[in-house]
């Protein structure tokens, strides 16, 4: 009831506003997050620390502070992209070569779009299907809060992204059969498993990769493209898009997830306030039988896909 409230007393009625306006207030967010309530410090600063064990601490504390400048128009631009019309965000949101996806529609080949949370992905989302010939599909994980996760899915299609997740994302395809659909995965989120995820060096670290998507492009064989999101300026964006492969069952196991992986990473070094560095990337703990694990995962894939 709560959030039901808060949504549609305050939270909506702002984001009817212009941007310019909600702008104002995202600058006295970001003055509370520098000088009152520094959001996830600690986990932030250790984010960058390890991401970046060469820079100083005031380097360190400069990137803070860049990011929080971020982090606050990304909550002005998520409050807007509620009642957002698609003429705006068509004018906020250019992609600079599509004409690599119209390749793929034209050939009837359905893609997974694969990038991570970096920039502005919620604007992609809600935009996707209007920049794109493809069906728009986004893979998602359900929030715990029933309001939120109902309205948030509802606001994100409601220009033509079908919302899924791994329970109902077979039946969806299914019904999609005579239509190329672009599945965008968003993945550098922290793995459940870390026993199944894919694990390699990111941002100077062992990091547990979630291994969905190149699982996804050789059960379809789905070519997969991925797309990069720089910031021009306040509230404008430009995506370009760069396919890692047309025909995934020719890669090698971890081919794709190092391919996708290592163009995220190349995004974050170019411009690293631009990555979600508040959240809780590396907190699985390295299998103390790594290497094992990693020939009985390659063993694995490579029988299940053999012929394919």
């Amino acid at each position: 009831m709560f959030s039901a409230i808060l949504y549609y007393i305050l939270i909506f009625p702002i984001s009817r506003l212009p941007l310019w306006l909600i702008y104002l207030i995202a600058d006295v967010f970001y003055f509370v997050l520098r000088t009152v309530f520094p959001y996830r410090k600690k986990v932030i600063i250790q984010n960058l620390q390890r991401s970046f064990p060469d820079k100083k601490p005031k380097e360190i504390h400069f990137l803070l502070i860049k990011f929080y400048r971020h982090l606050a128009d990304l909550l002005a631009e998520g409050i807007k992209n509620m009642s957002i019309s698609q003429k705006e965000l068509s004018k906020r949101l250019v992609v600079e070569n599509p004409d690599i996806l119209e390749q793929l529609y034209n050939k009837g080949k359905s893609v997974i779009l694969v990038a991570g949370h970096y920039n502005n992905w919620e604007w992609m989302i809600t935009s996707q299907n209007q920049l794109f010939p493809h069906q728009a599909i986004g893979i998602g994980k359900p929030l715990s809060n029933g309001f939120w996760d109902k309205k948030l899915n509802e606001l994100r299609g409601r220009y033509g992204m079908i919302i899924a997740h791994a329970k109902n994302f077979k039946e969806i395809l299914e019904g999609q059969k005579t239509n190329p659909v672009s599945v965008l995965v968003l993945t550098d989120q922290s793995p459940v498993d870390s026993r199944k995820s894919y694990w390699m060096s990111f941002l100077h670290q062992p990091t547990p990769v979630l291994f969905g998507a190149e699982m996804m492009a050789f059960t379809y064989d789905f070519p997969v493209v991925y797309y990069t999101m720089k910031k021009e300026k306040r509230g404008y964006y430009r995506v370009t898009l760069q396919t890692i492969t047309e025909y995934p069952k020719i890669t090698s196991w971890g081919e794709i997830t190092e391919a996708h992986t290592r163009l995220l990473e190349n995004d974050i070094l170019n411009a690293p306030e631009y990555w979600l560095w508040s959240h809780k990337r590396w907190k699985r703990a390295v299998p103390e039988d790594l290497e094992a694990l990693k020939n009985q995962q390659k063993t694995d894939f490579e029988k299940k896909f053999e012929g394919a």
